[in-house]
């Protein structure tokens, strides 16, 4: 039996996707008399089918997986024609699955279960019913664009084991918290912010030679700092990203960062922590603990001699390629 397909779902790798166009109506009882006892590919789960406009979306089960083709002995339409849309998006990585969500997205229409897209190089997938898992990452802005949201984006791009994910800015913003706090004289972490604020501004970072009567605007290692510097302690309102998780009061799943964390990641019910100096590979990790997959593991690697070299791809093919070598 074929069950019920879960939303997000996606063909990984979309190479389990058959693209072919058929003669046949795109009903189940047309579908099951064309496909049963055909022989498919052993990576092929899906089949997404055209007959002249329409197109249809079917799981296949296979007698056997090992051979290199097998017998189709089960057969489900998930989605015929007025529950599919078919887009051209040329620009779309259709092995990603927020890439897919986001045309989907943009496509939406009401009855529609499946969204298959055409994107770039010409390569077929679907996305079944998205619904992307919202994360809300908390960052200090500015700098402009939030550079923890901008390491996410870049995550989610190319992690084709994510879930289709929609990230949210949650701003811990220098300006709104001046504005919100005035004072003669502000006190920033670091010159790196760029922020244009009312008053005499100093930098931590570059350890002002005289102790003035300003406002800092920094996190615990900011006064930390400070009192190393000045031997006290100032009037002080705290950015740290990190104090604002699970404050929405909706459980949202977030992604934030602080300073006193210096390596690794550290993860809560419903959030994960990165360093302020976190690398793309902390970040990775830290999205896909929220979404519930471990660590990536590092890619399998083959040595390959050259008598295993001919065993796969033949003795002709493989001398041919040592000769153009």
């Amino acid at each position: 039996m074929i069950g019920d397909p879960a939303p997000n779902l996606i063909s990984r790798p979309y190479r389990g996707l058959s693209v072919q166009e058929v003669d046949s109506e795109l009903d189940e009882a047309a579908l099951a008399d064309l496909l049963l006892g055909r022989d498919a590919y052993r990576r092929t789960e899906f089949l997404l089918l055209q007959h002249g406009d329409d197109w249809a979306l079917v799981a296949v089960e296979k007698a056997s997986t090992v051979p290199l083709f097998s017998p189709v002995v089960g057969v489900r339409l998930l989605a015929g024609p007025e529950r599919l849309l078919m887009i051209d998006s040329p620009t779309t990585d259709v092995g990603n699955a927020s890439a897919l969500a986001s045309v989907a997205a943009e496509h939406r229409r009401p009855g529609v279960l499946a969204y298959a897209v055409r994107g770039r190089f010409e390569h077929v997938n679907f996305i079944w019913q998205p619904e992307p898992v919202v994360i809300r990452v908390t960052e200090v802005v500015p700098p402009w664009p939030a550079k923890l949201l901008t390491m996410a984006q870049q995550v989610v791009d190319f992690d084709e084991d994510l879930p289709p994910i929609r990230l949210e800015l949650d701003a811990v913003d220098i300006g709104s918290l001046a504005e919100a706090n005035p004072a003669p004289a502000y006190l920033l972490p670091c010159r790196g912010s760029g922020v244009d604020l009312p008053g005499e501004v100093d930098f931590l970072d570059t350890r002002p030679p005289v102790r003035r009567d300003w406002l800092m605007l920094g996190c615990e290692r900011s006064l930390q700092f400070h009192r190393h510097f000045y031997g006290d302690e100032p009037d002080r309102v705290d950015l740290c990203p990190r104090r604002r998780v699970g404050t929405d009061g909706q459980g949202a799943l977030t992604l934030s960062k602080c300073c006193l964390l210096e390596r690794g990641v550290e993860v809560a019910p419903g959030a994960a922590i990165v360093p302020w100096g976190s690398n793309l590979d902390e970040v990775r990790v830290a999205l896909r603990r929220l979404v519930g997959l471990p660590a990536p593991g590092a890619p399998l690697v083959t040595e390959t001699t050259r008598e295993t070299t001919r065993e796969l791809m033949g003795e002709r093919t493989a001398v041919a390629a040592e000769a153009l070598a």
